[in-house]
């Protein structure tokens, strides 16, 4: 494969984003119409809507990497490649339902099986993240660009976020051991950019979703000088049998308390 610009790639494909990221609102404000795919879970017809715009955007920009987008891999199938794409058009598709704000559209281009560039836009919330590699990790919030290096906002606490009010022992046993004073509940890949942010300070979760779940929040973290690790403190890579994610620590810092 020849050299790969990411930065250009990555600038090409921010108004795609805009623009997928506009006709999601849309179709939530019309009404979503609802299907259910074979593994129970649910799809809206802007799921399809977002996967169709970002496929033919990413195709056109990148035609020689595959693209493997949670609306249509069959998780079966295990892509022969350490280069491609992993697309999830909406991630909280549930939240997306109920119209809540923290859905997200996400793109993440693997390179030898690393994020080499993230793009996560949460249009209910206007704010719009992108990296291309290590400090080189954005925000682009009401027209303004702003760097991203995981500096803590909140000095006196250390704040750790959660799927849910239900946090299993395991989890819970991370928090008290990092001394999370503070727990905020927030859905989607929302959680990595809110800490690339320096919003928050720790997130982590037993094996549970998928890598197009968490490949774009992975790398704008990471380029924002954060760190994704597996609970015992390995490096996350992709495309695993079944895609399937191992348990996850997130973290803005290793000193979260600075």
């Amino acid at each position: 494969m020849s050299s790969i610009n990411l930065k250009n790639i990555t600038e090409q494909l921010i108004d795609t984003f805009f623009e997928a990221g506009e006709i999601a609102k849309k179709i939530s404000d019309q009404g979503v119409k609802i299907t259910i795919k074979e593994d129970k879970s649910p799809v809206t017809d802007g799921d399809l809507a977002v996967d169709k715009i970002l496929n033919e955007k990413i195709k056109k920009i990148t035609p020689e990497i595959p693209i493997v987008s949670e609306e249509t891999v069959k998780t079966n199938i295990k892509i022969e490649n350490e280069n491609f794409w992993l697309i999830d058009p909406i991630d909280g598709t549930k939240e997306y339902i109920k119209k809540k704000d923290e859905y997200t559209l996400n793109a993440a281009l693997i390179l030898n099986l690393k994020p080499e560039i993230g793009i996560v836009y949460a249009p209910a919330k206007n704010r719009l993240f992108f990296s291309y590699g290590n400090g080189s990790a954005y925000e682009i919030r009401n027209k303004k660009t702003i760097k991203l290096n995981c500096e803590k906002k909140s000095k006196d606490k250390i704040i750790g976020l959660e799927n849910s009010g239900t946090t299993p022992n395991e989890i819970l046993s991370i928090y008290k051991a990092h001394k999370v004073s503070e727990k905020i509940i927030m859905s989607s890949s929302l959680k990595f950019c809110v800490l690339a942010a320096g919003e928050a300070d720790i997130y982590a979760a037993k094996a549970r979703a998928y890598e197009w779940d968490i490949a774009a929040g992975h790398a704008i973290l990471e380029h924002a000088g954060g760190t994704l690790t597996t609970h015992d403190k390995k490096k996350i890579f992709y495309g695993k049998e079944d895609y399937k994610n191992l348990p996850i620590i997130a973290k803005r810092s290793e000193e979260l308390s600075k």
